[in-house]
């Protein structure tokens, strides 16, 4: 097991860093964005200020609760952190469910026609069937070189959906440089 000591809130820190201040780029279809947090996550959460006012403590909050914790990636970072740092940045971009989805699809690829654990059922959620396939698997293939492969799969899936995104919304072209230049191969 990982470290229980991981640092989530130095990933939430950067993470911040990255999305920067207050956006409201007219081919989003999230809308203004502060810190990376859109309007309507701010406002089901208790904003109700302008977007530009939101405090970066509160978008860190928001960030802790909602893709950390509630997808369960604190589970995920006691076997791998480099692996829930992934999910956690993927997660903020394009959902935890995505994320936790790419994982599922990827230890199932990666189970030798399930002679290492069982197949994944690809539902979006960390359950106890998908941290039992992580755990096989890193036994399996070794701590160090499983979760390079692994996160190499993770990113390809991700890109994937990026270019994905941009072939099936045209005005999703205005992101697609920066998300393959900020979102792959940035973390561990």
């Amino acid at each position: 097991m990982e470290d229980e000591s991981f640092d989530v809130d130095a990933l939430i820190d950067g993470l911040i860093e990255r999305e920067g201040g207050y956006v409201n780029h007219p081919a989003d279809k999230g809308g203004p964005t502060c810190f990376g947090i859109t309007e309507a996550v701010a406002r089901a959460h208790g904003f109700a200020g302008p977007m530009k006012a939101l405090p970066r403590d509160e978008a860190a909050t928001i960030y802790r609760r909602l893709y950390w914790l509630r997808p369960r990636f604190d589970q995920v970072a006691r076997r791998s952190a480099r692996v829930a740092a992934e999910l956690f940045d993927t997660g903020v971009n394009m959902g935890p469910a995505v994320a936790t989805t790419f994982l599922q699809r990827a230890l199932t690829a990666l189970n030798r026609n399930a002679k290492d654990y069982a197949d994944l059922t690809p539902d979006g959620r960390v359950g106890p069937l998908t941290l039992h396939a992580l755990d096989a698997y890193l036994q399996t293939r070794g701590k160090r070189g499983g979760e390079t492969v692994l996160m190499r799969a993770l990113e390809a899936l991700q890109g994937e959906r990026y270019l994905r995104l941009a072939e099936r919304r045209p005005a999703n072209e205005a992101f697609l440089y920066g998300w393959l230049a900020n979102r792959i191969g940035t973390i561990g």
